[in-house]
Parts: C-alpha cells; structure tokens; sequence
C-alpha cells in the first residue's frame, strides 16, 4: 500500500521542479527582451539628430608647407581628386581639411557623373594632392579607385537622410550629374591638388604671418544707409586635429561710407553680451560653445544674449512674437555665419 503512495509523492515532486525551471526560463527570455529594447532605445538616442552637433572645427594645421584653417563655409564647392583611406569601414563618410566634423557633402565622380551623398566625419587626408579621402563604403558607393577626380559639394540633407548615413548605410540616391555640367567641372580641374569652384575657407601657403586674434573678411560696398554684412569663423569645443593656435574669429565690420583710401575700421565689442528680451514665444539659436568668452562675443556680433544648458552656451536672438518675425529674422542670422541656426520655443 505504501508504494502507490511513494509513486505519488515523487510525480508530485518532478511536477513542481518542472513548473519552477519553466518559470525561470521565462523570466529569462523576458530580462532578454527587456535587454534589447534598451540596448534598441540606446542606440537610437545615441543616433539621433544630435549625434550632429555640436560641429567641431578645431585649429589650423599644416600639410606639405600650406595651413588649411577648419571654417563653417555653407557655400563650399570644389573640385579635385580623392584618395582612398582604411578608416571609416563600410560607413558612406570620407576625410576633409576644413569642412565642420560631421557635416555633409555630395561627392560627384567627373568621368561617370555618379552622385553620392556621404558624411565628413574625418579630418585628412593629410596630403595636399588630394581634396578628400573617401572610406571603404564611399569608394564602393561611388565606384572609383585611388585618384578619381570629384567634385565635393556641401549640402543640407534632410534628416531621414542623415539618419541612415550616421547609422553606417547608404542614403537616397542622388542623381547622375548631366554631361554637360561634367565637361565644365572638368575643365575647371588642376594638374594636382584642388579647384575652388566657390568661396571657401581661408587657406595659406607658410609662413604667412597669421594675426593674433582675427582675421577681416573682405567687404562688400557700403550701403548709403551704412548697413553691412559679417562672417564669423566659429571656434568649437575641441582643437582636431593638430594643437596650436586658437582664432577666435573673425570680427564685424560695420562699414561707412567711404572716402578716397578711407579704410573701413571694426567696433570695439562689447564687453558683456546684452540680456534677452522679454516677451514673445520664438527665439533662434545660432550656436552652441563651450567657451562663455567665445559665446559672449558671438552674441554681442549679432545683438543675441546667451543662455547656459549642461557645460554648453548657447547664442540666442529674440524672443520674437510670431514664427514669421522668428523666420524673418532666422534668415538675417544665417547670412550672418550661422547656416545651421534654428527657431526654438521660447523657454
């Protein structure tokens, strides 16, 4: 009689251990789950639009006897040959003296007109012979060898666009540059090196003496009401790739009208940025520093005020009242140096 019921016991036993390791391994699986959405949710944080900024410059640095000076120029556009370099894998970036690290560019091959658009994430290639060096991905996405001529031409992709380029693939397909638009870039190609086919950042050939704290764009004719334009070479929070000196850029001019040999002279700055205004539900913000010196004498440039978010300062105008005062006056900024400014809600 005590067999039936020592049977009983042990099926009992195996039933509950059986149900406690099924238990647990489910508790697993949900921890794993739970493990990859966070590692997911990670990864896009860490992805998103503000993998863009802040836009690092860095100081001037030499290669083969000529300086090349790091400049936001929103205008850039040159032709030239490309190297080839290891770093970068399968990622569609390449390598570039003086454009921001990232920033955007579309790379054009002058033989076929192939058209990709890539990330400068790099700065190189450290030979004057070629304009960029383009990664394993961008030489594949672009189906050229060591040397091919190009053109490198900054743009502002949309976001989706950006996303799948900081995420290490392939963006939209751009389309073949027209024939006829090669046989003139072609033209314009030099024996070596790079052509600008626009402005572009400053470059010189040593030992150019370079100015202790700024250097004067050239000016374009005064208006007769004595209003005028500026460009501001903004310095960012991280000196790449070489240490040396620091510009802290380029002072506003405002111009008179002139006389005979008259030059045209720049203001004092101020001492203090002013304070923001009061009112109004828009402001743009134009920059982001990590230095409150270069961020103050940003903000007396463009008569903006600067507001501290973490260990960054940020340049502000406004507040306006409306989106249209706020775009109105966006465009005013943007022409002044600042192509990646924005409106934000007040607050």
């Amino acid at each position: 009689m005590r067999l039936p019921s020592d049977l009983a016991g042990k099926a009992f036993v195996a039933l509950t251990v059986t149900a406690a390791l099924g238990g647990c391994s489910m508790f697993r699986g949900d921890s794993a789950d739970l493990a990859m959405v966070d590692s997911a949710q990670m990864a896009r944080v860490a992805n998103g639009p503000s993998a863009d900024y802040p836009m690092v410059l860095g100081d001037a640095f030499v290669v083969d006897g000529q300086e090349f000076v790091p400049v936001d120029t929103a205008s850039y556009d040159a032709v030239g040959y490309a190297g080839v370099e290891a770093e970068g894998g399968q990622g569609i970036t390449i390598s570039h003296k003086t454009l921001p690290l990232p920033s955007y560019v579309e790379v054009t091959e002058l033989d076929s007109g192939r058209t990709i658009l890539a990330r400068v994430e790099r700065r190189g290639p450290m030979t004057t012979k070629r304009l960029v060096a383009l990664s394993p991905g961008a030489q594949a996405a672009l189906g050229v060898s060591e040397g091919a001529p190009v053109r490198v031409r900054r743009v502002n992709p949309p976001e989706a666009d950006r996303a799948e380029l900081r995420a290490g693939r392939s963006a939209s397909q751009r389309m073949d540059t027209p024939k006829s638009l090669l046989g003139v870039l072609q033209r314009k190609l030099p024996a070596g090196g790079a052509a600008t086919m626009l402005a572009q950042g400053p470059t010189r050939t040593m030992p150019t003496p370079v100015p202790e704290q700024a250097q004067v764009a050239p000016q374009p004719a005064p208006k007769a009401n004595g209003s005028g334009l500026f460009v501001e070479e903004r310095k960012a929070n991280t000196a790449y790739p070489l240490g040396g000196q620091s510009r802290t850029g380029v002072a506003p001019v405002t111009p008179a009208v002139r006389t005979a040999a008259a030059p045209v002279r720049a203001p004092a700055e101020a001492a203090t940025a002013p304070a923001p205004a009061t009112g109004g539900e828009f402001v743009i913000q134009a920059a982001a520093f990590s230095s409150k010196a270069n961020a103050d004498r940003a903000a007396s440039r463009i008569g903006g005020f600067v507001t501290k978010a973490g260990e960054v300062y940020r340049v502000r105008t406004g507040p306006y009242a409306t989106r249209g005062q706020a775009e109105a006056a966006l465009a005013k900024v943007r022409e002044a140096g600042y192509s990646d400014a924005r409106v934000f809600s007040a607050g």
